[in-house]
């Protein structure tokens, strides 16, 4: 067997073996693209807001109408996400976690949010587990992910013209061709173009399922160091003071929006046990989670004990915290989901067409020996 031989028999069986999850994955990819914007246009009631010349409601009063609405839920975390959008209360119980949506101006209730039965939230835990516990379905997905890669690099390497007069047939599909053909050409020539997008979506994409990937990239980009140094959360004396989060959550809020007054979305992150710190958020985009900018507050007093501006961080920390934007396309706004949208659509149908010349083969093969 020659070496182009060999590399396409790893090539086949790879991807006879992961092609279905490889499917999956890039389709639930697709379909999660643009959920921001079809939930827009579909959840409008209550996912925006008239924007109004008027700060927002502090995070304490928007905590005590959760718990009016849900009195059994506990708030973790509420967001604020731009002028003209309403504010979400995250909130768990022993039942499951709960969304509320506010108006964050004069804080009237608009709607509770179920993850467990929300389409989208469904289609990302598709995408990232399989709706498999997690411990189960992430490696089934990382493993396809992995061999996903290698079938990229081993596809480039079939591709790879032999000679001069080659190169334009390979750039090219021969559409006037039979069908068999064109889905060959189809598979091979589209393979090549999505190359570099769906090796970066891949890359990105195992970060969510595996550390070391995320702290390789850290490494790459820094030439070393370690992660979890720069993103050490501070501790404090838990002896000397009395918690008080609710003040001390609005207080965490008021000065986050003074340090960036341009940002746009801004989290807060309340305290669930003593000892436990009130850390905030700043984005200076509305729905795109990179470049953001932390601070770190007691949880008693509300003063700050540690921030962490973009700018300050490593690039290599810059690089990972803007992973999830890289991944989804969102770093380059619409055009960018567009990209990844089209990527993966054309990466669902690889395995589609990959089956289509296996199976051919493999019949036309039974039919010479008969």
């Amino acid at each position: 067997m020659g070496f182009k031989t060999k590399i396409r028999f790893i090539h086949k069986w790879l991807g006879l073996i992961s092609g279905l999850i490889v499917f999956i994955v890039c389709i639930t990819g697709c379909i999660f693209c643009f959920h921001d914007e079809i939930k827009d246009i579909t959840r409008k009631e209550w996912r925006l807001v008239e924007p109004q010349n008027k700060p927002f409601l502090p995070p304490s009063q928007l905590q005590e109408k959760a718990k009016e609405v849900v009195p059994n839920n506990k708030a973790t975390m509420i967001a604020y996400y731009g002028k003209n959008r309403s504010a979400i209360v995250y909130t768990y119980s022993d039942r499951g976690n709960l969304y509320l949506y506010f108006n964050p101006y004069n804080g009237k209730y608009l709607k509770s949010e179920n993850p467990e039965t929300d389409f989208f939230i469904i289609v990302e835990y598709i995408h990232l587990y399989l709706l498999l516990p997690d411990y189960i379905g992430k490696h089934i997905i990382g493993g396809a992910t992995i061999i996903f890669i290698l079938l990229l690099i081993s596809g480039i390497i079939q591709w790879w013209p032999k000679r001069k007069s080659d190169i334009k047939r390979s750039f090219t599909i021969k559409w006037s061709a039979k069908w068999r053909r064109v889905n060959y050409d189809w598979h091979n020539t589209t393979g090549f173009y999505i190359s570099l997008i769906a090796l970066i979506l891949a890359i990105t994409g195992l970060t969510f399922t595996y550390e070391w990937v995320g702290d390789g990239i850290y490494k790459s980009f820094n030439f070393g160091g370690e992660k979890a140094s720069e993103t050490k959360t501070p501790i404090i004396d838990t002896t000397s003071f009395k918690a008080n989060s609710v003040t001390a959550i609005d207080k965490a809020f008021v000065q986050t929006q003074k340090l960036r007054p341009k940002a746009e979305m801004f989290f807060i992150m309340i305290p669930q046990k003593k000892g436990d710190i009130v850390s905030t958020g700043a984005y200076p985009h509305t729905l795109r989670y990179d470049q953001q900018s932390n601070y770190y507050f007691h949880p008693s007093s509300g003063k700050l004990i540690q921030s962490q501006t973009f700018d300050e961080k490593s690039l290599g920390l810059q690089v990972v915290e803007m992973n999830y934007g890289i991944h989804t396309g969102q770093v380059l706004d619409l055009p960018g989901k567009i990209l990844a949208f089209t990527v993966s659509l054309i990466a669902a149908a690889l395995p589609v067409s990959g089956f289509i010349i296996w199976f051919g083969r493999n019949r036309k093969s039974k039919k010479v020996k008969a």
